[in-house]
């Protein structure tokens, strides 16, 4: 080892080693046994043994000071001393195991030796393996995504299950390449040949959905050959972004047509609520035995027997007989008990037996009205039970994903709702008012009305069907007459429509902005919801995270702002996305963050990201922001962030062994996301844009793929 020492440690911190190189070495090359080593080159790396183990540190930092000494003789002057120093950032340790290990737990010495880098250590380092031997999938880091720079026979690798399970973010400046290194991670995942105790395999049931804000994901994943044949890839344009309303919660609401907190929320909440009841009743009415109206009276009847008071003599009267009636034609035989019953108040009342003044005599209450109550309590019951009949009290949760009817909800419900609060109507009416225009506005407002489906209707199985629309399912889709059915069966840019999808990518760039958040958070609220429902069925109760999900982000800081755009109300996006972010790792729902801006992104969900890859950034505010969210020991490397080359990347992290800078592997099919070539077309004249086409498309609203 002794010919491998290039210097000795003369400082130690917490993470950072300064290293005064030995004298004998005279050029930043060292002759070994095998090879020519560099030994002091920025992202290389240096060894330091510290007993049976080898701390491993990346060089960031290379530099000589000059040192002038005068001879007792003031009249001589001898030549300058110059001393060099490496300054190296300690990343992680190969152990006694001949393991490496992300981080340091055994500190060297000052005058401790260091050692130039062995290409057996860089194969640690870098998880160097041959390809017949079989993947560990939770421990390997298996995956390329680039080369080091400094090292360029050795690939970078991740372990996917780390990248995705944490949370992943890939950050830099517009141009600087994420787009193309999302699509690279993604086509590296389709692409692997992977070694399994069963065989070699490769990916057939993976569910990427991509939030494209600039359209420029299509064409990244347009695969040809085999791979075309295996990976369908699932595009969701203008037309075929359909959201249906109804699965909006509360919150979503709010957030969207943004009622005044005192007065028009109260109502507004109350009046979906009694349009979902009325929809969930009119869809019981159907199966019911007994007509709601009718039930409710033989419910409101159970009570005045109980009660025995001056009202159930008035029922008698008044509603009885109609009662009986409405009742006679049915056959079920707790109808018929129930009718039964009715017709022994009916001879009771007839025979004169009732008192006028008020209630029942005490031999007609113990004989009639007693065995009648019981009997019409227990039976119905048993009607509730077959019926699925609702009383008020059990209403429909607002926040259910049902359908109810938006145009109802304007016309009728906000008023039901305002003539529950009894005195003071109208001016609730007068301070309803400009909730209904904005309501009514949205509703004719087709950049709103179409995204939301403010004007659709019903049909059966929606949830699951668009749960299958967004992952790219082979539902049987019926005859369900809906938009998004609609264009999900043309399958007009999916290679083989038989097959499922793998990849859907959700072009927003059309997406009016007013809407854009609710219909980005939504989706990702039914995402989440799905996963942890799961495991809630029976047959599905130890399947927690197996169906797992990525969502990425492409522009994100259009979803999760950190500063909020409207005053009062909290990003709906962002809302539901920092609720995935904490909560969605443990149900296989992760993120994959994309920004220009980090600084401008939700500190929350930022902070629960467990790998960056970083690309340029020359704003020194979202340098400072990044350096907070990373591990200090990664400060010294972060300082390349401005001289970045496009495609290169620091990428630092669980998913990776060691933090390092990488140039991510080319892209093909590339992203629609190169510059435009300013020069080249004006010399060539590229002037033969039709107008007329392209505005006749945009006038009538039509999108071609």
């Amino acid at each position: 080892m002794q010919d491998q020492v290039i210097g000795r440690v003369i400082s130690v911190d917490s993470f950072r080693l300064l290293i005064e190189l030995d004298a004998s070495v005279k050029t930043l090359y060292k002759s070994g046994f095998n090879d020519i080593y560099e030994i002091a080159r920025i992202n290389s790396y240096v060894s330091v043994p510290v007993g049976s183990d080898k701390i491993i540190a990346l060089i960031t930092r290379v530099k000589m000071n000059d040192e002038t000494e005068l001879d007792t003789s003031d009249s001589t002057i001898l030549l300058p001393k110059s001393k060099r120093y490496i300054v190296a950032t300690m990343v992680g340790t190969i152990n006694n195991l001949n393991k490496y290990i992300q981080g340091v737990y055994n500190f060297p010495i000052l005058d401790n030796p260091v050692t130039y880098i062995l290409r057996e250590e860089l194969e640690i380092i870098f998880d160097y393996k041959s390809k017949e031997e079989t993947i560990d999938f939770k421990n390997d880091y298996f995956l390329s995504i680039g080369k080091s720079p400094a090292f360029t026979e050795f690939d970078v690798k991740i372990n996917p299950d780390k990248f995705l399970n944490k949370h992943a973010a890939v950050l830099g400046n517009t141009g600087s390449g994420k787009s193309c290194t999302i699509a690279s991670i993604i086509q590296s995942m389709m692409r692997g040949k992977y070694k399994t105790p069963d065989g070699q395999r490769e990916l057939t049931g993976a569910h990427f959905v991509i939030f494209d804000t600039n359209g420029e994901y299509s064409k990244a994943f347009q695969f040809e050959g085999e791979l075309g044949n295996r990976v369908n890839t699932f595009t969701i344009n203008k037309e075929g972004l359909r959201t249906p309303y109804w699965f909006m919660n509360y919150e979503d609401f709010d957030y969207l047509f943004e009622p005044s907190q005192q007065t028009q929320a109260p109502v507004l909440k109350r009046a979906i609520a009694l349009a979902k009841s009325a929809e969930h009743n009119s869809i019981l009415d159907s199966t019911r035995l007994i007509e709601e109206p009718v039930f409710n009276k033989l419910i409101r009847l159970v009570g005045l027997l109980e009660a025995n008071d001056n009202e159930l003599k008035k029922f008698l009267i008044n509603e009885l007989p109609d009662l009986i009636v409405s009742l006679e034609a049915n056959t079920d035989e707790d109808v018929v008990e129930i009718n039964q019953g009715l017709n022994k108040l009916k001879d009771a009342k007839e025979a004169g037996r009732l008192r006028d003044e008020y209630g029942i005599k005490g031999d007609i209450s113990s004989l009639v009205i007693n065995e009648v109550y019981i009997g019409m309590k227990r039976h119905t019951d048993k009607i509730a039970i077959k019926s699925e009949h609702k009383m008020l009290s059990n209403e429909k949760d607002i926040d259910v994903p049902t359908y109810f009817d938006y145009s109802r909800l304007i016309s009728e419900f906000i008023d039901s709702a305002i003539n529950e609060i009894g005195s003071s109507q109208a001016k609730y009416k007068e301070y309803l008012s400009s909730l209904k225009l904005r309501l009514s506005s949205y509703g004719s407002d087709e950049r709103v009305s179409k995204p939301l489906m403010l004007r659709g209707k019903n049909f059966k199985d929606s949830l699951s069907l668009f749960l299958g629309y967004i992952l790219g399912s082979t539902l049987d889709w019926g005859s369900a007459d809906t938009e998004f059915v609609k264009y999900r069966k043309t399958m007009n840019n999916v290679s083989k429509p038989e097959q499922a999808s793998q990849i859907t990518i959700i072009d927003m760039s059309l997406l009016p902005f007013e809407v854009l958040e609710n219909v980005t958070g939504l989706i990702g609220r039914i995402l989440l919801e799905f996963v942890q429902r799961i495991e809630k069925v029976e047959e599905y109760k130890s399947l927690r995270g197996k169906y797992p999900i990525a969502i990425v982000l492409e522009e994100a800081q259009n979803y999760i702002p950190q500063i909020e755009r409207k005053k009062d109300r909290i990003s709906i996006s962002k809302r539901v996305f920092e609720r995935v972010a904490r909560e969605g790792r443990k149900y296989g729902l992760s993120l994959i963050i994309s920004s220009q801006r980090p600084s401008e992104l939700s500190k929350t969900i930022l902070s629960q990201c467990n790998t960056y890859i970083v690309h340029r950034l020359q704003n020194p505010e979202d340098q400072h922001y990044v350096r907070q969210l990373v591990s200090s020991a990664n400060i010294d490397i972060l300082n390349q962030l401005p001289i970045l080359p496009q495609q290169h990347a620091i990428i630092m992290g669980d998913a990776v062994k060691s933090p390092s800078q990488v140039r991510l592997n080319d892209v093909f099919p590339r992203p629609g996301s190169d510059d435009p070539e300013y020069f080249a077309n004006w010399l060539n004249n590229a002037n033969d844009i039709d107008f007329r086409k392209v505005t006749e498309q945009w006038i009538n609203n039509q999108i071609t793929e």
